[in-house]
């Protein structure tokens, strides 16, 4: 049997296509023998292995299983879930590596590979070098097949996730000391859950079973046809069904996750949506008074607000690319304690594991709640006030992104413009910044703005969109 990679799945930090357009299921297969060599290579043999609730998840899963066992590799399968669910079962189990086939965020008809060896991220040229030994056939014949064992695992999770939480319950009460001595000074929350159909509807529903709090769940049962609405947190149309719920009820705040769990959508109390900078600063200020001068690390697309509250707290803020792979890499460098990204993918490593895990998310963010006297909207509303545009996607092709991006750079350079190239181009200037960077998961350019003024923002759009028709790129609706 032979195959082919389709060059547009290769992504910066995993594997990722259309089902059966450009991703089938022989792909799978030879992503399982492919990655097999690397272990042996690394005499390593133990996988974890995990998928979503897409339709294609489960036949995707059984293939690159296939490939694995025939290659000699050990096979822990962990079924149905989260993908933060398979990277805990890789420590939890003392595994070598993991695979979660996923298509994450993005529509139903796509589907993809998240893989770490040893704790850490497989991507960017690793990811080149599964091509390689597809390309040169360069397959070791096993000494014998591998094993192939279900492990559920789920209740551990579950259990993890509530260690750290100040409201964590069993069936008899109050589960740890954190909990007991923290009861009396605790409001009783109500919490508004949308997993939008995604893989974490279930253990979401077995994580608030187990939460001393007043609980709303929508969508929490898994369907790989979305008949709701998309999981995708980063975008208001999507949080529209939870918004209303947290009015309708009067909750305290609503959670939301995207298609396998690894990002948080928050919205507060008044019905506003609190964007992943926003979060981070909540997060950061929380980790920072018990850990002063840590280290935090965000994306390219975060506000500038977020950096310069880092900083007021006493901490060391970084700016960094944007994807789950190469700021989880960057964490692990600067042995920083939290880092987090726009589109909502946070990394607890001060007491935690260190990579995105919406769930774990939802725990800390709760803690932050149950022990403050003040709403989500009134610690929303006491930051300093900037405006800005949402994520702003720019239709584009995987060929032409990279190259606009690169021609953008050239004329800020010619025109001695001041900026950031560290993922795409940050232009700044006294009142404000404006961003051009390729997406490395979807073909489409993603933009955004921020001011100190809603006058200036409107400048900083403008000089946006000269440099977008300059480079004969269509004004997206939300510039014009």
């Amino acid at each position: 049997m032979t195959n082919k990679f389709h060059q547009s799945i290769l992504r910066a930090y995993d594997i990722r296509g259309i089902y059966n357009e450009t991703l089938f299921d022989n792909d799978a297969y030879f992503v399982g023998k492919c990655f097999a060599q690397i272990l042996i290579r690394q005499n390593l043999n133990k996988i974890a292995i995990g998928f979503d609730g897409r339709i294609s998840s489960p036949i995707l899963k059984d293939r690159l299983v296939q490939g694995l066992l025939e290659s000699g590799i050990d096979v822990f399968e962990i079924g149905l879930g989260p993908t933060p669910m398979l990277y805990y079962s890789v420590y939890e189990l003392n595994l070598d590596a993991g695979i979660m086939v996923t298509g994450s965020h993005n529509p139903k008809d796509h589907n993809g590979f998240k893989m770490m060896i040893k704790n850490q991220n497989f991507y960017g040229e690793n990811i080149l070098e599964l091509v390689k030994i597809l390309e040169q056939d360069n397959f070791v014949k096993p000494q014998r097949l591998g094993k192939l064992e279900i492990v559920d695992i789920k209740q551990n999770y579950v259990s993890r996730l509530l260690q750290d939480c100040i409201l964590s319950m069993s069936e008899s009460g109050l589960e740890n000391d954190l909990a007991i001595e923290n009861f009396n000074n605790q409001r009783k929350l109500k919490i508004a859950w949308d997993c939008g159909n995604g893989s974490a509807g279930e253990v979401a529903t077995m994580l608030s079973n187990r939460l001393d709090a007043e609980h709303f769940l929508i969508y929490n049962d898994i369907d790989g046809d979305f008949p709701n609405h998309h999981p995708d947190p980063t975008e208001a149309k999507n949080l529209q069904d939870l918004i209303a719920v947290v009015k309708q009820e009067n909750c305290d705040f609503g959670i939301a996750f995207d298609g396998d769990g690894d990002r948080i959508g928050v919205v507060a109390n008044s019905g506003e949506i609190i964007w992943g900078d926003q979060l981070l600063i909540f997060f950061a200020r929380d980790i920072l008074e018990k850990k002063p001068h840590s280290t935090i690390i965000a994306d390219v697309k975060a506000s500038g607000l977020l950096f310069d509250e880092i900083k007021k707290a006493n901490g060391k803020p970084i700016m960094w690319k944007t994807g789950h792979s190469l700021i989880k890499a960057k964490m692990k460098e600067q042995s920083a304690s939290l880092a987090g990204e726009m589109s909502g993918h946070i990394f607890f490593a001060d007491n935690y594991y260190g990579f995105d895990d919406a769930l774990y998310a939802s725990i800390r963010l709760i803690n932050i709640m149950a022990n403050s006297s003040k709403t989500l909207s009134e610690m929303l509303n006491e930051l300093p006030k900037t405006y800005s545009t949402p994520e702003i996607r720019i239709n584009s092709s995987d060929e032409q992104k990279f190259k606009i991006v690169e021609n953008l750079k050239n004329l800020l350079v010619k025109n001695g413009e001041n900026f950031i190239d560290i993922d795409g181009v940050r232009a700044n200037t006294d009142i404000g910044w404006w961003l051009i960077r390729a997406s490395n998961t979807q073909p489409v350019l993603v933009a955004r703005c921020e001011a100190n003024s809603l006058k200036n923002l409107e400048i900083i759009k403008q000089n946006l969109r000269e440099k977008l028709t300059y480079s004969q790129i269509k004004i997206p609706q939300e510039l014009q």
